[in-house]
């Protein structure tokens, strides 16, 4: 999230002041950078106008230098910030990625758009990528109006995502599907969440890279595949929960081949007002978030 007092810093300091050096330099060094991108980037537009709504997150231009900076190869727009400023500003968000070479999956010029999935190569592999959010439905996309993939994921994924990764897994060697999922502020993923993701994993996914929550949740490994319900945060500006510590997250570093998942690591981060870097390990002793929910049993 890289709006609101994130822009601000962004007016005040360098687009690559927003990590850490050790942190860009794991990010920038995989082979595929894979994020999930929860504002708008736009000087334009206006407040979405949603009855309630609290929270309306805009980067400006600039902001792609950190993508950039953090060798960004792909982000999801799929999420209830996308339209924060309306449709000219997602337009907006689309024309900066593309003019940066960054691919862009979960939103759209049109429903067909939204729904369309990304293809990438990194180390001789084809990785499809496939973006959807279960929230909010006044974002989605239409067949003449720009918007996200929506897809209500209550009774599990509907046919078009589970034929789409199928599609992918057919000319792909990883089929990576990101889905925004769930509420705000949990511990663990629900039980409809669960049921998607293992219908993900079972339509032909390898990999499910879940958000929403804010808190970075525990996985689970099936077979050669594996389910991150919830990546967590990697930089904003929001309040911190004293109970569920979202200012302690996770960079998540994923090994795959063409035979599916082969390793998942967890690199403990700590999320400063608008920058981020790695724990220390005495933070790492001190809070045992990381270790205890990771290995939160599931089931």
């Amino acid at each position: 999230m890289l709006g609101r007092g994130v822009a601000n810093e962004l007016d005040r300091r360098p687009a690559e002041a927003l990590v850490s050096d050790e942190v860009a330099r794991l990010a920038a060094g995989a082979d595929l950078t894979i994020l999930n991108l929860e504002c708008a980037i736009s000087d334009r537009g206006a407040p979405w106008p949603e009855p309630g709504k609290r929270f309306f997150f805009r980067a400006p231009p600039a902001a792609v230098q950190t993508l950039r900076h953090l060798g960004v190869d792909c982000v999801t727009c799929a999420n209830n910030h996308a339209l924060d400023f309306g449709r000219d500003a997602l337009h907006d968000t689309m024309r900066y990625l593309d003019d940066t070479g960054i691919a862009h999956v979960g939103a759209g010029g049109d429903l067909a758009a939204a729904r369309a999935p990304a293809i990438l190569t990194a180390d001789g592999l084809r990785i499809g990528v496939l973006g959807f959010t279960d929230h909010p439905a006044d974002f989605a996309a239409t067949p003449d109006l720009a918007g996200v993939a929506y897809a209500d994921l209550s009774a599990g994924p509907p046919d078009w995502i589970l034929n789409a990764i199928g599609v992918l897994r057919d000319c792909c060697d990883v089929v990576v599907a990101t889905p925004h999922w769930g509420p705000n502020m949990t511990s663990g993923p629900l039980r409809y969440v669960q049921a998607a993701g293992d219908a993900l994993l079972a339509a032909g996914a390898t990999v499910v890279a879940g958000h929403s929550a804010h808190v970075f949740h525990p996985i689970a490994r099936v077979g050669d595949a594996a389910i991150l319900y919830d990546l967590g945060d990697f930089i904003d500006d929001y309040a911190t929960d004293p109970v569920l510590r979202n200012d302690l997250g996770v960079l998540w570093r994923v090994s795959v081949d063409a035979g599916g998942v082969r390793d998942v690591e967890a690199v403990p981060i700590v999320l400063e007002y608008a920058r981020t870097r790695l724990a220390t390990l005495a933070e790492i002793r001190r809070y045992p978030i990381w270790t205890d929910r990771l290995a939160a049993p599931l089931r």
